[in-house]
């Protein structure tokens, strides 16, 4: 590269201050290294480089074992280098327009089975934290809350005679999901006690011993807790209930427009990966059961 199309490079990194520092140090790094790919290659302009040579680029990162998401990245960054270059004159064409990235292998959230989760939640303990601890964990259960969601809960979100919990969701949206009937037993327990600790002007349904709403971060430290008082031999966070609810539900019904809507996914496509999650479960219990799977 000769030192005006070097100097291109600085150029752009100039423009990107509306970016995190983060992403900026990104960009920087990925065009520094697409810049030492082009000068082994002996490409001597950006001008000179087409889709073809780009692939090339992206598909050696690849064998490199970089991933799919920082491949991902790496286009991003060239795309946005090079629509620079196009505003400035200094290239007609962006090489990176249209280029794939290899398939990012999507990894399976992890679950906790039935027998595993009735076991976290049936906290046994009377103690007022306990109480409070249960209602918790028996509602992200089972209505398959998100923290956010579960943090965000006022009084009035909860309808105890109808068993409905209405939450805040992604993009302000509302929706209402049902509440099991061990959750609402957990949740009437944990009201009778509430306005010992909550202040008066607390709209929160979960505080903290402080009487203000109880943050995610008690949450999943309580959680951990629980988790190890309980015997459970394996981390849990608040999002593993979450996909527990969701795997135990669809492993029952097969309805994934069900699980959709009770999880508040935009898209289907989002859901769609617990049907791996039961197909997990169905090819355990074939390789059990089926006599020609067993091994001899």
């Amino acid at each position: 590269m000769n030192k005006t199309d070097q100097h291109k490079v600085a150029e752009f990194l100039a423009t990107l201050h509306h970016l995190s520092s983060h992403t900026q140090k990104a960009y920087e790094h990925d065009i520094q290294t697409l810049l030492a790919y082009c000068e082994h290659h002996d490409i001597k302009a950006w001008k000179n480089l087409d889709g073809r040579l780009v692939s090339r680029y992206i598909a050696s990162r690849h064998r490199q074992g970089i991933s799919g998401k920082s491949l991902q990245r790496n286009l991003s960054a060239i795309r946005a280098f090079y629509r620079y270059l196009i505003k400035v004159g200094h290239v007609k064409k962006n090489p990176a327009q249209g280029i794939a990235t290899p398939k990012t292998e999507k990894k399976l959230p992890k679950t906790l089975d039935v027998d595993q989760s009735v076991q976290l939640v049936e906290i046994k303990s009377s103690e007022p934290l306990a109480i409070r601890d249960r209602a918790i964990l028996e509602l992200l259960y089972s209505s398959g809350l998100r923290l956010s969601e579960l943090v965000g809960l006022d009084l009035d979100s909860i309808d105890i005679n109808e068993a409905l919990v209405t939450v805040l969701g992604k993009g302000n949206k509302t929706r209402k999901i049902p509440i099991g009937k061990k959750a609402i037993v957990a949740i009437t327990n944990w009201l009778k006690i509430r306005s010992n600790y909550a202040k008066d002007d607390e709209k929160g349904l979960f505080v903290s011993q402080r009487g203000t709403r109880l943050g995610g971060r008690n949450i999943q430290k309580r959680l951990n807790e629980w988790a190890i008082k309980q015997g459970l031999a394996t981390d849990v966070n608040p999002h593993m209930l979450r996909h527990s609810f969701a795997s135990h539900i669809l492993e029952s019904s097969s309805d994934l427009r069900a699980v959709q809507e009770l999880l508040g996914h935009s898209d289907i496509s989002t859901t769609q990966i617990y049907t791996h999650l039961d197909f997990q479960h169905l090819a355990k219990v074939y390789d059990k059961a089926h006599p020609r799977a067993k091994k001899s």
